[in-house]
C-alpha cells in the first residue's frame, strides 16, 4: 500500500487548495493527487443537455456521478489502484467511488466525516443552501454560517481568514449541485462493513459536524480500521492541524 498513490478528496464548500497545507509534506513520500470535485474550484459543472422533448428528466445531483469524475481521472492518470481520502464531503465521495469501483481502492482514509445518511432536517438545510446559492450567491452568508461550524474557537485568525475566502470564491452552482448530491447520498455503514482495505479515520478531537461518535461508527463497522483523534481542533483537521494528519497518514501508511 505504501507504493499506492494518494488521492485527496476536499470538504464542502471548499476545493482542493485545502490540501495545500499537508500536500508538500506527504508528497516527500509519495503521489499525491488532489482533484477538485464537480462545479468548485477550477472543476466546471458538466454540461447536461437537455432534450426539448424531455425537459423534465434532467436528473437529480448525485454523488455517484462525481465518483464517476474520480474513476475517469484514475483512468486517465493510469493508475489501477490508489489510497483515497477524503475530508467531510470528500468522505461522502470516497465512499461513492468505494461503492462503484472497490479493486480501485487499496487504502482508505476518512477525516472528519460520516457514513451515515442525512437525517430530514439536515436534509432541508442543505436544500435551502443550495436554493439561496442559486438566488443569491455564495459570498458572505455561507462562510458566516459555516465558520462556526467547520473551525474550533481555537482555530487561528489565518486559518479563518484563509477557509473563508476559500468559501467565498465557489461557484454558486456548484455549491448547489454539490449540497444536493450531499443531501441525496445513502447511508454507507453495510459498505464499509464489507470493505476489505485497511483504514484510517481521521477526527478533531472538538469536530462540531461530523463527530468522534461518528468515527467510532466507522471504526467499528470497517473491519481494519486505525482512529486518529486530534486534541483540540474540528471539522477541518487539514487546515487546523495539518502536521497532525500528515503524522496520522505517514505512520499509518509505513
Amino acid at each position: 500500500m505504501t507504493e499506492l498513490p494518494l488521492v485527496l478528496l476536499h470538504a464542502f464548500p471548499l476545493d482542493a487548495r485545502m490540501w495545500d497545507p499537508v500536500r508538500a509534506p506527504l508528497a516527500e513520500r509519495f503521489r499525491v493527487i488532489t482533484p477538485d470535485q464537480r462545479g468548485l474550484g477550477r472543476s466546471p459543472l458538466p454540461e447536461t443537455p437537455e432534450t426539448p422533448e424531455t425537459p423534465e428528466t434532467e436528473t437529480e445531483p448525485d454523488l455517484a456521478d462525481a465518483a464517476r469524475d474520480v474513476i475517469a481521472l484514475l483512468d486517465k492518470l493510469e493508475l489501477d489502484q490508489v489510497v483515497l481520502g477524503g475530508c467531510s464531503m470528500g468522505g461522502y465521495l470516497a465512499m461513492a467511488v468505494l461503492r462503484q469501483a472497490p479493486e480501485r481502492v487499496g487504502g482508505l482514509i476518512l477525516i472528519d466525516t460520516k457514513a451515515t445518511a442525512d437525517t430530514p432536517e439536515a436534509a432541508q438545510t442543505r436544500l435551502d443552501v443550495a436554493n439561496r446559492a442559486e438566488a443569491e450567491g455564495v459570498k458572505g452568508w455561507l462562510a458566516d454560517g459555516n465558520l462556526p461550524k467547520l473551525l474550533a474557537d481555537t482555530a487561528s485568525a489565518d486559518v479563518r481568514a484563509r477557509v473563508r475566502e476559500l468559501i467565498d470564491e465557489q461557484p454558486p452552482s456548484g455549491v448547489a449541485w454539490a449540497a444536493r448530491a450531499m443531501r441525496n447520498r445513502p447511508d454507507s455503514v453495510d459498505l464499509l462493513r464489507e470493505t476489505e482495505v485497511p483504514a484510517l479515520v481521521i477526527v478533531g478531537e472538538r469536530d462540531a459536524l461530523t463527530p468522534l461518535d461518528a468515527a467510532n461508527t466507522m471504526v467499528e463497522a470497517l473491519p481494519d480500521a486505525t482512529l486518529a483523534v486530534l486534541p483540540e481542533v474540528g471539522h477541518l483537521t487539514p487546515l487546523e492541524d495539518p502536521a497532525g494528519v500528515v503524522e496520522a497518514i505517514l505512520s499509518w501508511l509505513s
